[in-house]
């Protein structure tokens, strides 16, 4: 299986292609983008560090999807990730998320009766929502929790702001800014998706003498040591190709047919 990680920033695209024991080769991509490629059989993980929000997300996971479609190399599957804030008690920091629903938390319009989501305007989407055997199997290999990851374009810098969003995303867990981006591309190739986070900082008033970054990376490492098992685990073997016959039958094309 190929599988497109995308990332951020270069410190979290460093950090998952340590996760591979061989290191990473650079691949080219029109616009200026260099996949990062570790791993090989059974999974080749193509690392890209795409930028930050969900617009630079979406624009570098598309060129990839379709450069590798047109090389006849499609993705089998496209994985959002890097650091990002948790929402306490459920993500401490350090600790290891994965998206049950990727949500656009601030697509919409604000109104004299608060928030309203793009959907309730009568168009486009605000969620996505990866398999979910397979958000299962990367959690449980990688020991983290799953729950609503949101993409804003707006970090939350207050308590109360951080309380609004966990009242409209019920078992919201991380915050981030880039998994909705990847996963509209996514959709636009018809790829699966998933969203990992690995939690640097509370999300809330910003203090960034508590951020964990350093911690939040290591913790990215690891998860990505895993993920090839959860995959196959999730995934299970390819089917086997039936037998081949090698004797001519009655029904076979090249077998004229006998008279009754």
């Amino acid at each position: 299986m190929r599988v497109l990680i995308v990332t951020a920033v270069a410190a979290e695209r460093d950090a998952v292609c340590a996760a591979a024991a061989d290191g990473a080769t650079e691949v080219p991509l029109p616009g200026g983008h260099r996949l990062h490629r570790a791993g090989g059989r059974p999974v080749t993980l193509d690392v890209l560090a795409a930028g930050v929000g969900p617009a630079a997300a979406a624009a570098g996971t598309a060129t990839a999807l379709t450069a590798a479609a047109l090389a006849g190399t499609p993705y089998g599957l496209v994985v959002s990730t890097g650091i990002g804030g948790g929402f306490a008690p459920g993500a401490p920091l350090g600790s290891v998320v994965v998206a049950d629903a990727i949500v656009a938390a601030d697509l919409g319009a604000e109104t004299a009766e608060g928030f309203t989501p793009v959907t309730e305007l009568g168009f486009g989407t605000v969620a996505h929502h990866p398999d979910p055997a397979l958000v299962s199997a990367v959690a449980a290999a990688a020991g983290g929790a799953t729950g609503t990851v949101i993409t804003v374009s707006t970090v939350t810098g207050s308590a109360d702001r951080a309380t609004e969003l966990a009242r409209r995303h019920p078992g919201v867990l991380a915050e981030a800014m880039e998994g909705f981006g990847v996963a509209e591309a996514a959709a636009a190739h018809g790829v699966p998706v998933l969203e990992l986070r690995t939690i640097s900082n509370p999300v809330g008033p910003r203090d960034r003498a508590a951020w964990r970054i350093g911690d939040a990376l290591a913790a990215l490492t690891g998860a990505f040591r895993t993920l090839p098992g959860a995959l196959a685990a999730a995934t299970g073997p390819a089917p086997e190709a039936p037998p081949r016959s090698t004797s001519l039958t009655r029904g076979d094309p090249h077998v004229p047919e006998e008279d009754p």
